[in-house]
Parts: structure tokens; C-alpha cells; sequence
């Protein structure tokens, strides 16, 4: 199968949602042809990574693909294996450990810390701005792909288009603050030494198991309320997020390369909340009033280079409704949508 083949009107189980998401645009292929070297995919162990780096193997089976975290997940670095990924056990705070592995002509960083921060906020630090510094210097002569996040944005208006990739990083909020911070490494060491890198600011991108789409399908199947407070998001199929995210690699430059990475759509909470409802045999309930901002993005520079995404948003509600209603996985980790003050 191809990313441009015929979607299925839903998904079986992991393994099919697994391939979907790891299934290269004949365009990615076409580009890491074009990319000299290995990758090192540094923090594998995230909820995208192991698609993502799976994804970069199927579409350049001739390149080696390095998985680079702790694997505290039991059975995670098997499962890279089978794929044909091969993986290095590190911890990214240690400095000479990560000076000692492999450097690649590519690297994909993917690390951070989000959730507990606010309980633990020296480690976030450590995680968004110390490891950022120590990668970029030990990478310095790789091409890299790091990944951010729309959470350095303010907040904008919600009847405008989103916030630009030049626009000042003011957010609300310590975790918001630490990744400006990572950003900031980067742009340092890129400056410094040269290295080619691009940035990707990602909004949100969906997996049937976890994401805003599943977060408020659960809610209305569950009879649980939904705030609106934080009313409207973008949102993006993670099999699109894993591709475009490696195509970024071939625009890396010096000073970084900047891009968001989302849906083009301005989704509103209340509209998804009674599409699930109709799609469940459900009536939401809804807590709340909308704000008249949110954090958004503009992906006007995206859809010019990279197109409109493959899985379009209609598309994710049916699969996500059907995969919620028949009691698919979770992973139990909510992306806490609604929240405004940064606090996570």
C-alpha cells in the first residue's frame, strides 16, 4: 500500500492503524532519495516516534534507521526491530552519552516533556531547553529535523487564519515557555556551527488512540462534559505529521527552517462534539462558552509545499468515531485540550 491509495472507511485494529500511519508518500520517498546518509530518530519512544520511524524505513529501505531513547516501554525496542529500525539505548540528559553515539547525516529530534510539568518544572526545563543544547552540539554536522510544538504561540483570534511562523513567541504558561526555550537551542547551535536544521511547530496530530479527536469522542460516549472555554484547535493525521515532518529534512538551513505543521481547518470543539453525538447515538454535553481566542496556526506555508493533507478532517471523525464506538485502545493520555493557562 501507498499513502495515495484508496482510504479504508475505518480502521480494523493497531496493527492496520499502525500501517496506515507509517505508510510514505510516494513524495517522501522521492525526497530521503535525494538525502545523503542514515537517520537517528532521537526520542523514538514518544507516542509518534515509532511510526514515524517506521515510516522512514519503508520509504528508504536502504538507509539505516537509528531509534534513539531509554525504551523503558516494555516491548517497544522488539517492535522497532521487527521493522528493520535499529535502536540505541540512551539518556539524552547525559551529555557524553549522547557525544558517543553515531552521528548521521540526518537526525530527527523528538524528545520533550509535557505532561507533570507544572509539578516538575526544573525537569521540564532540562528535557525542552538542556537537552536541546546538547543535542544540537553533539549534531552539529548532521541535517536536523526537531520538533516544536504551537504551544510557543500566543494565543490568537479564533476569526482570524492562526498565527504566522514570524510572529513573536509570547505564550502563557512555564511548559509553553521551555519549549521557545528548546527552539532557541536549536537556533543558537544552527547559527553557530552551521547546522542545517528545520523547526516544526505541530498542532495536535491525531492517532485513534489518543488526540483531541479521541479525547472528545470519548467524552460524548461517556456522557462526560466538554469544556469549550479553549473552543477551536487544528488538528492532523499522524501518518501525514510522520511524512511531511521527514520531508522537512531536504529544507533544513542555517538559520533554521520554520514551518507549522497541522489541518488547514479551524475545528470547533462544539461542531466535533455533535458529530460524535451523531455518529454515537449520543447528545453531548457541553460545558462552557467559547473563548474569542485559541492556539491556532496558519498552514498556508505547509499547503504550499507539501499540499493538503491526505486524511482529510471528515475522514478522521468517521474512523475516530468508529474505532471509539467498537471500544478501541486507548492510551490513556488526554491532551488537555482545554487548558489556557499553561499549566499541564
Amino acid at each position: 500500500m501507498t499513502a495515495t491509495d484508496t482510504l479504508p472507511t475505518a480502521i480494523r485494529d493497531e496493527d492496520h492503524l499502525e500501517d496506515l500511519m507509517s505508510t510514505p508518500s510516494a513524495a517522501l520517498v522521492e525526497t530521503l532519495a535525494g538525502l545523503d546518509g542514515d537517520i537517528t530518530i532521537l526520542g523514538v519512544g514518544g507516542k509518534m516516534g515509532p511510526t514515524l520511524a517506521r515510516m522512514a524505513k519503508r520509504a528508504a529501505p536502504d538507509k539505516r534507521i537509528i531509534g534513539v531513547a531509554r525504551f523503558s516501554e516494555s516491548g517497544l525496542r522488539d517492535k522497532l526491530e521487527n521493522w528493520g529500525i535499529e535502536t540505541k539505548a540512551c539518556d539524552l540528559l547525559d551529555a557524553a552519552a549522547v557525544d558517543g553515539l553515531e552521528k548521521t547525516a540526518n537526525a530527527v529530534f523528538m524528545a520533550g516533556h509535557k505532561f507533570g510539568a507544572s509539578g516538575n518544572p526544573a525537569f521540564t526545563w532540562a528535557m525542552n531547553v538542556h537537552v536541546p543544547a546538547i543535542v544540537a552540539q553533539a549534531f552539529k554536522d548532521s541535517r536536523i529535523a526537531a520538533f516544536s510544538t504551537a504551544c510557543v504561540y500566543p494565543f490568537v483570534s479564533v476569526t482570524g487564519q492562526g498565527a504566522l511562523e514570524p510572529i513573536a513567541l509570547e505564550p502563557p504558561g512555564e511548559y509553553a515557555n521551555s519549549c521557545v526555550g528548546r527552539e532557541r537551542m536549536f537556533q543558537h547551535f544552527s547559527q553557530r556551527h552551521g547546522t542545517r536544521t528545520s523547526i516544526i511547530r505541530l498542532s495536535y496530530a491525531i492517532d485513534m488512540r489518543y488526540g483531541v479527536l479521541h479525547d472528545v469522542a470519548t467524552a460524548v460516549r461517556d456522557g462526560r462534559s466538554i469544556p469549550l472555554g479553549n473552543g477551536h484547535c487544528n488538528v492532523i493525521w499522524q501518518g501525514d505529521a510522520n511524512d511531511i515532518a521527514l520531508r522537512t529534512l531536504a529544507r533544513a538551513e542555517s538559520p533554521p527552517f520554520l514551518i507549522n505543521l497541522s489541518g488547514p481547518e479551524l475545528v470547533s470543539v462544539r461542531a466535533l462534539a455533535h458529530a460524535f453525538g451523531e455518529r454515537l447515538g449520543r447528545t453531548p454535553v457541553l460545558e462552557g462558552e467559547e473563548q474569542s481566542t485559541a492556539w491556532l496556526v496558519n498552514t498556508g506555508l505547509q499547503n504550499r509545499l507539501y499540499g493538503y493533507p491526505s486524511v482529510a478532517l471528515s475522514t478522521l471523525i468517521d474512523w475516530t468515531a468508529a474505532w471509539i464506538g467498537a471500544g478501541g485502545r486507548s492510551l490513556a493520555k488526554p491532551t488537555h485540550f482545554e487548558v489556557r493557562d499553561g499549566t499541564y
